[in-house]
């Protein structure tokens, strides 16, 4: 039974020392070192077969990461993993602590598309960590090649052209779409960070400055459009993310999809990911075209229904592990008092314990959060070099073919 694990780690701005990311942002070489050095360590801990990067600035000092991790790797099995010449070298606990270098892994890196390279004004780009390499060169996708154009629906009353729209041409931030052979599977592999909670404000021409960042000024009003825009862009990006991954599930193709949603497993834009939860009997449901209060769906139409929307749902690797489980607490961001996850894994019902057809199942739920401070006590500083987010990761056990 072919076993593998795949995680997400948001890093937190990855890029080489004395380059300013953000404006006065940088870091020293003392930093980047630091940096590195606590990266690949939670590199090694985790022993990931697949996994996802976030806030990636340049691929160069990922490399660099990888192979620390890879050098540490063999240096601790040399230490704790006996040779062939031992007669308990078989011994299931060293296959546990064993952890394999990623010397054959295949690295696909996606650079920003809004990045211009000038210091202060850099955009962090993905990467995507394989050992079991790519079927075909990864897709990036931020760039649409048809601007998505959402019209509101009119309110009774109004004209339809009084409604509005909202028009999305580039993501934030790319996506990066993968697929990866499995244990002779095949399955789509996306990572994604989408739109943070930061608000966006508008400059005016020839201003220094949004009126909104003014915070001896402070605008409420103005500030609250801020975090609408943000919301906006968030979730249609998210919507994006979905139309690619209905377009995979729709071939048959297995998905998993993980990163940096900033936002709960429960928000619009995670269930627009997801997709919805189906109706628990759509035979008590009045009918879209009902003539009468007694036309209701039948039950053939009800399972129809039921089957077409659970073929494409996601389900969150989080909740699948703490259903089978006593843990209740699971969280990869911490601040201001709130504990949450931001960062998921979700997989497609190929995956779920209680589908007929799944080709797997995951058996564990990893979270590595112990980095993480909540910046509003003073007896636990911020911590710039290490990440500000937890990483997750799924163990998941294949059947065989």
């Amino acid at each position: 039974m072919p076993r593998f694990t795949i995680a997400s780690f948001n890093v937190k701005n990855l890029i080489g020392a004395d380059k300013e990311y953000y404006e006065f942002q940088k870091y020293t070489p003392e930093e980047y070192a630091w940096k590195k050095d606590w990266m690949a360590d939670q590199l090694l801990t985790m022993n990931a077969d697949i996994v996802g990067f976030q806030e990636i600035f340049e691929e160069d000092p990922l490399i660099e990461v990888i192979e620390e991790a890879s050098e540490r790797a063999e240096v601790l099995n040399a230490a704790t993993v006996p040779d062939k010449s031992k007669r308990y070298h078989r011994k299931v606990i060293f296959d546990r602590i064993r952890v394999d270098p990623y010397g054959d892994a295949e690295l696909a890196f996606a650079p920003n598309a809004a990045d211009p390279g000038t210091p202060g004004k850099r955009r962090p780009g993905l990467a995507l960590l394989s050992r079991f390499g790519f079927t075909e060169p990864p897709e990036v996708i931020q760039d649409l090649p048809e601007p998505l154009k959402i019209p509101f629906q009119p309110l009774r009353g109004m004209a339809a052209q009084e409604a509005g729209h909202y028009t999305l041409r580039r993501l934030s931030r790319p996506i990066l779409k993968a697929r990866i052979p499995i244990g002779g599977q095949t399955v789509t592999v996306f990572n994604c960070h989408l739109k943070s909670k930061l608000g966006e404000y508008i400059k005016p021409d020839g201003a220094a400055y949004a009126p909104e960042e003014d915070l001896t000024k402070y605008d409420p009003v103005g500030r609250a459009m801020g975090s609408l825009r943000s919301a906006l862009r968030r979730m249609a990006e998210a919507w994006v993310l979905r139309r690619e991954i209905v377009t995979e599930l729709n071939a048959g193709t297995p998905v998993m999809v993980l990163g940096d949603f900033n936002d709960g497993e429960h928000a619009v834009s995670s269930e627009i990911i997801t997709g919805e939860a189906p109706f628990r009997n759509y035979a008590w449901m009045l009918r879209h075209d009902a003539q009468s209060p007694t036309d209701r769906y039948s039950e053939e139409e009800n399972r129809q229904i039921t089957e077409d929307v659970e073929r494409v749902r996601l389900h969150s690797a989080e909740k699948l592990f703490v259903r089978k489980s006593l843990r209740d607490m699971v969280y990869t961001a911490a601040f201001g008092g709130v504990f949450e996850s931001i960062d998921q894994i979700f997989l497609s019902r190929h995956f779920h314990p209680d589908y007929e057809g799944k080709i797997g199942e995951m058996t564990y739920f990893s979270v590595f959060n112990d980095h993480l401070t909540d910046g509003s006590h003073p007896e636990a500083p911020y911590n710039k070099l290490a990440s500000d987010h937890g990483q997750v990761m799924a163990h998941m056990d294949l059947y065989a073919g």
